[in-house]
């Protein structure tokens, strides 16, 4: 007999709902599951598989779960509370360990003993898998550092309020469509996607051929195709040293991607900054910090090594620096610390928020540490020109996670059909380009999930798309706005809530560190809707009507709250246009719950959009603190088809 892997010690089972166990034995052999007093049978199929159904639980736990056929298995420390399924692409992935204040969270998570984890191994596959590799871990610092930020501070904030063991399961995958994670049956039955699946199928005949081409490109990928670090020229020429004459170079504002500041290509750049040291804290150890430095550093304080990450670790292109400067290099006034950057594909520089900026002594607080955001003076090292990672031609097949239906039979099929209360989902950055799409496709993508798992229609939470790239200063289109908008439609679903992030994103990095307030705003949509906390306001204002009153145009909100406002002043974010279709920036302001808006130049506006942009700069909110999501009255084309 044996059991699939999201049944083993630590688990946590829902409650009040009947709890499928299922499992493989031989052909005809009695089962007996044996728990929380609790004692049901089955027996295995012709094929082998088992399914007993327990009774609903109460919260509760730990308990001892037995299972008996011709072996025994016995499954300690489980709990009976709330289980929620975290998916989607690398905002969901993205642990805790590199979330903000990364090191307070993880030390706090012994006092959660009560939640439990569960990460499934990436698997993208053709057919269908009985099982997905993982197990349930306890909630502990070396755990909890490489979980889910997002998934994790959802949970925490559920377990505050609700006081029961709370059961997550990580099932997400960077960077991956969510065509991926959609059943073959939904996309097949779609006449949109029905041409992409049976084409991918009808190639998967080449499969082996192409993997083995690909395979052979990509063998010794760093020596044969992106660019290998050719060396360190700059500290043989002295850069790293404080007398070092730097007169000819340039500055740049850090941190931020060098391509922000029109160098468009890769390679190795050197950044310089001169610190003023206290006098009492000459001779005494520092604790560097820097924003993550993308890919690779070597980091000098005084001319001296202090430290660096290179290519023994995969995430080093958005791990944070922290270094250890001795005693022995710290001298009272100017000091110099230079950073070489070696950048093989894609973005290059310190890529983080300012507040991974900073030098202070070792065991003093953070509020007496002195900030290094700001400008820096750098030299380009070597120039690679624009390079193209070889894993973007990677064939369609198993092991490609963008492969349809990939991820849903790899890793999400193998879960059902484990009771839980919902989902909560991140993703959306890598169907951006295709966001008209993504308005049947997403929608399509959680009815499949509702139908597999028979358990009626669970709540899904999910994540409109961040604020991310440069700001525009003009009203421009946007395939993050058109995605933003195929998210908020999706709400016409029954039984889904939306978190809107637009004001907490990161204009250099697609990964914001704030994921603290992402999984509270997740949590309040399932607090309000499921679990029957109504005097939780969980939404900022939605569009919901205009009227034109000669040249102004007034709109409606739902989700007001406890009224309109404009944060840090005069509203912000709003562009009108006439019949021409041209969108200018428009006067704004509150009358009671209602936003009017027009623009002199506009005699006859038609329609108005709000946040509509990749990065918005728009400041409306309800007086609950929670941001109005962006929105467009007009159904004129987009930038996607």
């Amino acid at each position: 007999m044996k059991l699939p892997s999201i049944f083993s010690d630590h688990m946590v089972l829902q409650q009040g709902r009947p709890v499928p166990v299922w499992g493989w034995a031989g052909p005809g052999e009695k089962i007996t599951v044996t728990f929380a007093g609790q004692t049901v049978r089955a027996t295995a199929a012709r094929n082998g598989r088992w399914q007993a159904m327990l009774f609903p639980l109460k919260a509760g736990g730990p308990f001892d779960m037995t299972i008996t056929g011709i072996n025994a298995i016995t499954l300690h420390n489980v709990l009976v509370g709330e289980v929620w399924i975290c998916s989607g692409q690398s905002n969901m992935e993205w642990p805790v360990k590199q979330a903000a204040n990364a090191e307070k969270e993880i030390a706090a998570a012994l006092r959660y003993s009560r939640i439990r984890l569960f990460k499934a191994a990436k698997t993208a596959v053709v057919d269908s898998q009985q099982d997905v590799h993982g197990r349930w871990d306890l909630c502990h610092p070396e755990t909890l550092a490489f979980f889910s930020a997002v998934g994790w501070f959802f949970g925490r904030e559920l377990f505050r309020h609700l006081d029961v063991p709370i059961g997550l399961i990580n099932v997400s995958w960077g960077g991956t469509i969510a065509e991926a994670w959609t059943s073959r049956e939904a996309l097949l039955g779609c006449p949109l996607f029905k041409k992409e699946v049976l084409e991918y199928e009808r190639k998967l005949v080449h499969f082996a051929r192409e993997k083995a081409a690909y395979d052979e490109l990509t063998k010794d990928c760093f020596r044969k195709i992106l660019p290998a670090d050719p060396g360190n020229v700059g500290f043989r020429k002295g850069w790293a040293l404080p007398e070092a004459d730097i007169s000819a170079w340039k500055t740049m504002d850090m941190p931020r991607a060098w391509q922000a500041d029109g160098l468009n290509f890769s390679g190795v750049l050197w950044f310089r900054k001169e610190v003023q040291i206290p006098a009492k804290w000459a001779g005494r150890d520092l604790v560097l910090n820097l924003a993550p430095c993308d890919k690779h550093d070597t980091t000098y304080f005084n001319n001296q090594k202090v430290g660096g990450i290179g290519l023994e670790n995969s995430f080093a292109w958005c791990t944070p620096r922290s270094y250890v400067i001795p005693g022995r290099l710290v001298r009272a006034g100017l000091n110099t610390i230079a950073v070489r950057i070696y950048s093989f594909a894609y973005a290059g520089g310190m890529l983080g928020p300012v507040e991974q900026m900073s030098l202070r002594p070792v065991r003093a607080p953070q509020r007496q540490a002195i900030s290094l955001a700001g400008s820096w003076q750098y030299q380009v090292e070597h120039n690679f020109g624009l390079v193209t990672p070889p894993a973007e031609m990677m064939p369609k097949g198993p092991g490609n996670p963008n492969s349809p239906y990939a991820l849903y039979r790899g890793m999400i099929e193998p879960l059902i059909p484990f009771a839980i209360r919902g989902a909560i989902w991140y993703q959306g950055e890598s169907n951006a380009e295709r966001a008209k799409s993504y308005r049947t496709l997403f929608p399509l993508m959680i009815q499949s999930w509702r139908q597999a798992w028979n358990q009626g229609c669970f709540p899904f939470h999910f994540v409109q798309l961040a604020n991310h790239h440069a700001v525009s200063p003009q009203p421009v289109e946007s395939d993050w706005a058109e995605l933003r908008e195929a998210q908020t439609l999706t709400l016409r679903l029954p039984r889904t809530g939306m978190a809107v992030t637009i004001d907490i994103g990161d204009a250099q990095d697609i990964h914001p560190i704030n994921k603290q307030d992402v999984g509270k705003r997740l949590a309040l949509a399932a607090l309000h809707q499921d679990y029957g906390f109504k005097k939780l306001t969980f939404s900022g204002p939605i569009y919901r009507s205009v009227k034109q009153h000669g040249n102004r145009l007034v709109i409606s909100f739902d989700h007001v709250g406890k009224g309109l406002t404009a944060k840090g002043g005069k509203l912000k974010g709003f562009a009108i246009a006439a019949d021409d279709r041209k969108f200018v920036w428009a006067n704004a302001k509150l009358e009671g719950t209602s936003v009017v808006v027009w623009n002199d130049q506009i005699d006859q506006p038609v329609a108005v959009r709000y946040a509509w942009a990749d990065n918005p700069v728009c400041n409306l909110y309800n007086k609950d603190g929670l941001p109005a999501s962006p929105f467009r009255t007009d159904r004129w084309p987009g930038r996607t088809k």
